[in-house]
């Protein structure tokens, strides 16, 4: 019976240390491009990404509301944070599908949502992620675009998941989420700044 019991305790903590191995495999990045409904659609589906959430990014308010960070006053900006697997796919490479799908040249808001908590900006998890994401910057203002690039990089200090209805908006919501989208100006906007791009290699030319 003893030694039935050790195994057990044995395998337990074998499946203990084999799960969290695996949640280390996973890693954050987190961005804001404005409202974060349509900052989702680019990257799920992606191979390699796990999940995307949509919140609030820093600020001097534990927990806040929609109306809240909207209203202003509280310090966060509206993002969209990235659950992936860095052994499929890079932060370079995740970098590569937020710049397309951001106007990294408006600091007052973003198309149509104006405002502090709209500000473009990329949050980093860790020196390394802040490294590569200074240096895509770079790769943006002198490859892509000719106006100077406001976005802002800096560290994410919290992150606080929206309301339930703010997740996956765009597929909950599909006519709403494309009406809003397309009356924001979001498309115009960006196929002036990128064209129909919407992925680049920072330091190349776009990729197909």
């Amino acid at each position: 019976m003893k030694r039935s019991m050790g195994l057990g305790i044995l395998l337990l903590l074998q499946l203990s240390a084999l799960s969290g191995l695996q949640a280390q495999e996973f890693e954050k990045a987190t961005f804001a491009g404005g409202c974060f409904w349509c900052m989702e659609p680019p990257f799920d589906g992606l191979e390699g990404v796990q999940s995307t959430t949509s919140g609030y990014a820093n600020g001097h308010t534990e927990n806040p509301t929609y109306e809240q960070v909207t209203a202003g006053g509280t310090g966060h900006i509206e993002a969209m944070q990235v659950t992936y697997d860095p052994s499929k796919i890079s932060y370079r490479e995740l970098l590569e599908v937020y710049w397309p799908n951001t106007d990294p040249t408006d600091d007052k808001g973003q198309f149509c949502d104006r405002g502090f908590s709209y500000k473009p900006a990329i949050f980093y998890h860790s020196p390394a992620q802040e490294a590569v994401a200074r240096e895509s910057l770079k790769a943006v203002a002198a490859n892509h675009l000719d106006a100077p690039i406001v976005t802002k990089v800096e560290p994410l200090q919290a992150f606080y998941p929206a309301e339930d209805y703010h997740q996956d908006y765009y597929r909950k919501n599909p006519a709403r989420y494309k009406f809003y989208r397309w009356n924001c100006g979001r498309e115009n906007r960006l196929d002036q700044l990128w064209g129909e791009q919407r992925r680049l290699d920072l330091f190349g030319e776009p990729s197909p």
